[in-house]
């Protein structure tokens, strides 16, 4: 099984690393030191998606991170992740995305979460279109997460989220694992992009932490929660009304901890429109945020 495993390992790095590159089964299998015919077979056993299912979905998720961050022609992007031909790229990117290449970079929200509580408006889009998002407070307990580390762009964590499924597809990690959780540790707006850490994983439900797997707590208390709908791409403009508009009005203060995403859905299994993601941000208690707001030396 281990070496199963290196060989998945190695292949899913490769569509991450390469994604302009040939990606071919028969470049895929050589990559994976096995022939073609058996390399097809275990890929779709151990994933659930076949070679090219999991190459067209990498390169699409690259492309519309690259529409939403780079001001490039949209040639060039379909030109960055291995498509030749401009036609091919937007019948592609419009068959998973639901909207073509263009479009999409005008509305990057995509679309707003069903409102059962506090709604907020998200920045006008180019188009001028504005969305609202579901932000709730709620109190979680304790939870432990395992997984995978990433350092670099918060954007390409799906190549750490990759091995982690491995994984645990491969040692039947599943029956112990809860939703998988992203951890964000530093803030993009202070530190260098290939600086940021961050985490793919899981919520432990028992037993032990696999050897080649980081352990994280996160502790009981209040959180702000956004449920975000849309493309993983998107989520950058759900965050900007979290902190921008949210925070500021709701009168809470964050804790010292970090923010967290936790997954609902598959992108394997269901539309981009509709992945659900919740943006978690911890809080202070109110005594907490009591003490930070009297100052030390108001006795004086």
């Amino acid at each position: 099984m281990q070496n199963y495993e290196a060989r998945m390992l190695r292949v899913l790095t490769y569509i991450h690393d390469h994604p302009a590159e040939d990606l071919s089964l028969d470049r895929l299998a050589e990559v994976a030191a096995m022939s073609r015919f058996h390399w097809h077979r275990v890929f779709r056993a151990m994933t659930g998606e076949t070679c090219a299912q999991a190459v067209r979905r990498v390169r699409l998720h690259r492309a519309a991170s690259l529409l939403l961050r780079e001001d490039v022609p949209v040639a060039e992007v379909a030109q960055r992740v291995g498509y030749d031909q401009l036609r091919s790229f937007n019948r592609a990117f419009a068959a998973q995305y639901g909207q073509t290449p263009q479009a999409f970079r005008s509305q990057p929200n995509c679309t707003p979460s069903d409102a059962v509580h506090a709604l907020y408006l998200a920045p006008e889009t180019k188009t001028g279109e504005k969305f609202m998002y579901d932000i709730t407070v709620r109190s979680a307990p304790e939870q432990i997460v395992i997984g995978l580390p990433h350092q670099g762009s918060y954007h390409e964590i799906g190549a750490a989220f990759e091995r982690f499924f491995t994984l645990c597809q491969s040692r039947n990690l599943w029956p112990r694992l809860g939703l998988p959780i992203g951890l964000y540790f530093d803030n993009p707006a202070e530190v260098a992009e290939a600086e940021l850490r961050s985490m793919a994983g899981a919520e432990l439900l028992g037993g032990e932490v696999p050897i080649e797997m980081q352990r994280k707590v996160l502790p009981a208390g209040r959180m702000a929660v956004l449920t975000y709908q849309g493309p993983y791409a998107g989520l950058s403009g759900a965050y900007d009304v979290l902190y921008g508009q949210w925070l500021p009005q709701s009168g809470e203060l964050p804790a010292d901890a970090p923010c967290f995403e936790r997954y609902l859905n598959n992108p394997r299994e269901v539309a981009e429109a509709d992945l659900l993601t919740e943006i978690c941000l911890p809080l202070l208690t109110r005594v907490e945020a009591a003490d930070v707001a009297t100052p030390v030396d108001a006795a004086s």
